[in-house]
C-alpha cells in the first residue's frame, strides 16, 4: 500500500506559489516557459513553428462541426490558464500546439531519447496495461484523448477493439477528428466532460487515461473515477498514466524549474496531495496496482 504524499506544501512549494501569485511574475514565467520549449523543439529536430503553420492554414469548420456539442456547460475548473495559454484548452493554438508540445516535453524523460521519448513513454504504459490485463478489451474509452495521440497509441495495441475518446475541448477534438480521417482510423469521438460523459453504464472494458489528472482539482478527479467506474463492465480495467509525486525527479527539482512548471500546472499541488489510491478505492474499484513506467511517471490499474 502506498501513502499519500503530504498535503502540506514544503517552503519551497509555499515560496513558488507566492510568486505565482503576483500576475506579472507569473506571466513572465508562462512565456518563459512556453519560449524555452518551443527553443528545445527546433533543437531536437521537432519542427513547431513548421507544423503548427500548416494547421492553421487548414479550414476547420467541417472538423469541429462534426464533433462539437454546442450546448455543453463546461466546469469552472476548465477555464483556469493552462500551458501557458490564457484560455487554457478553448483555444485553436492550444490544439494546434498539443502533438508537438508532447513530442517536446517527453523528450528529455530518458537519456538522449530525444522526439522518440514520447512514443517511448507511451509504449512503457502499454506494456505494462498487456501484462496485467490478459483478455483484450472489446471497447475502449479514451477519456481527455486530447489530439488523439493516446487513443492512437490504443488502437495499435488494441486494433481489433472499438474506441471512443472524450475531451472537453472542441478544438483538441477537431484535430483529433482530422488526425483520424488522415490516418484512416475509426474512432468515436465525443465532446464532453470526463466526469460526465453521458455514455451508457456499463459500456466499456477498458477506460484509459493518460496524463490528464495532474491538470485537475481533487473533486474532479474523483468524480471522474466515479464515473470510470459506472462505465465498466463487471471484471472491466481503469488505468491511468500520469506524473508520479513520489519520483526523486520533483523532490529535488531546483526552484526556479518547480516555478516553470507551476505556473503552467495550476492544480500541481492538490494532485500531489491526491491519496489517488485510497480514492480509486472508494470509487468502487478493487485496490490498484502502482508500476512506475519512466523516471518520472506511474502507471495505474485498477479493476472492477
Amino acid at each position: 500500500m502506498t501513502t499519500a504524499v503530504k498535503t502540506a506544501p514544503n517552503l519551497t512549494s509555499q515560496l513558488v506559489n507566492g510568486l505565482l501569485s503576483i500576475k506579472p511574475l507569473a506571466n513572465l514565467a508562462k512565456h518563459q516557459a512556453r519560449t524555452m520549449m518551443i527553443k528545445r523543439a527546433e533543437k531536437i529536430g521537432v519542427p513547431w513553428t513548421k507544423r503548427v503553420e500548416e494547421l492553421r492554414s487548414l479550414d476547420w469548420n467541417p472538423y469541429l462541426n462534426q464533433v462539437q456539442n454546442p450546448q455543453l456547460t463546461y466546469p469552472d475548473y476548465y477555464f483556469r490558464p493552462f500551458h501557458a495559454y490564457d484560455e487554457g484548452n478553448l483555444t485553436w493554438e492550444a490544439a494546434f500546439e498539443q502533438e508537438v508540445a508532447a513530442y517536446t516535453v517527453h523528450a528529455s524523460i530518458w537519456p538522449n531519447a530525444g522526439a522518440q521519448g514520447d512514443p517511448q513513454l507511451r509504449q512503457s504504459y502499454h506494456d505494462i496495461l498487456k501484462d496485467q490485463i490478459t483478455e483484450e478489451p472489446r471497447d475502449i474509452l479514451d477519456l481527455a484523448c486530447s489530439v488523439g495521440l493516446s487513443t492512437f497509441a490504443l488502437h495499435k495495441v488494441y486494433p481489433q477493439a472499438t474506441i471512443t475518446g472524450v475531451d472537453l475541448s472542441p478544438y483538441f477534438l477537431a484535430v483529433a477528428n482530422y488526425n483520424s480521417q488522415q490516418r484512416n482510423v475509426n474512432i468515436n469521438w465525443k465532446h464532453a466532460a470526463a466526469e460526465s460523459t453521458g455514455l451508457p453504464d456499463a459500456s466499456f472494458d477498458l477506460v484509459s487515461v493518460f496524463l490528464l489528472f495532474h491538470e485537475l482539482p481533487q473533486r474532479a478527479a474523483k468524480e471522474i473515477f466515479q464515473e470510470a467506474r459506472r462505465l465498466l463492465r463487471p471484471g472491466g480495467y481503469f488505468t491511468l498514466m500520469d506524473m508520479n509525486p513520489r519520483s526523486e525527479i520533483y523532490a529535488k527539482m531546483p526552484p526556479y524549474i518547480l516555478t516553470l512548471l507551476k505556473s503552467t500546472e495550476p492544480y500541481l499541488d492538490e494532485y500531489f496531495s491526491l491519496d489517488i489510491e485510497q480514492a480509486i478505492v472508494d470509487a468502487g474499484f478493487q485496490r490498484p496496482t502502482i508500476t512506475p513506467n519512466s523516471p518520472r511517471h506511474r502507471t495505474i490499474v485498477a479493476r472492477v
